[in-house]
C-alpha cells in the first residue's frame, strides 16, 4: 500500500525519482498515465493489469467507457528506474499535470498520485487552511466517507 507525501526534484530532461519508500514495493518498474483532477496516476505493474482488465470487461458500445479509456489508456506509459531510482517522464504527461521543478508523489493506497507541488499545495489548502471553510469541507467529506462506510 502507498501513503506519504515525497517531495522530488525534476532535472531539465525530466527525469524524477521515484520515492525509495515507493520503489521497495514497485521494484524497478512503475506504469503511469493521466490521472484526475489534473496529476498523473502511477501503479505497480501488478495492479494497473487488474485494472486493465476490468477495463477490458466494460462494453465498448458504451460512449462514457470508449471516452475513458482513450483518456486513460492512451497515457500509459511503462517506465524502468534508472540506477539512480529515476524514471523518464513522458513530455506528454509532464504537459497534462503541469510538472516543473518540483513534484509531488502522494501515496493514496494502490496507486501513486504525481503532483505539480504548485497544485497540491492548492488541493490541501481546501483542507488545512484555517477557518469555518476547510472545516466543513473536512466534515461533508467525513460524512461522505462514512456512508461508504468507512
Amino acid at each position: 500500500m502507498f501513503t506519504g507525501e515525497h517531495v522530488q526534484k525534476m532535472d531539465d530532461k525530466g527525469r524524477v525519482i521515484v520515492p525509495f519508500k515507493f520503489r521497495d514495493e514497485l521494484g524497478n518498474k512503475v506504469v503511469i498515465t493521466r490521472g484526475l483532477d489534473g496529476c498523473l496516476f502511477a501503479f505497480s505493474e501488478e495492479v494497473f493489469q487488474k485494472l486493465e482488465e476490468k477495463l477490458a470487461e466494460l462494453p465498448f458500445t458504451d460512449k462514457k467507457v470508449r471516452d475513458f479509456n482513450r483518456f486513460f489508456l492512451a497515457g500509459v506509459a511503462n517506465l524502468e528506474t534508472d540506477k539512480l531510482g529515476r524514471v523518464l517522464m513522458p513530455s506528454v504527461l509532464r504537459g497534462y499535470a503541469s510538472l516543473q521543478k518540483e513534484v509531488v508523489w502522494v501515496g493514496v493506497g494502490n496507486r501513486m498520485e504525481i503532483w505539480n507541488i504548485d497544485e497540491w499545495n492548492k488541493q490541501m489548502a481546501d483542507f488545512t487552511a484555517e477557518g469555518s471553510d476547510a472545516n466543513k469541507k473536512l466534515e461533508e467529506l467525513a460524512e461522505y466517507m462514512a456512508e461508504l462506510g468507512i
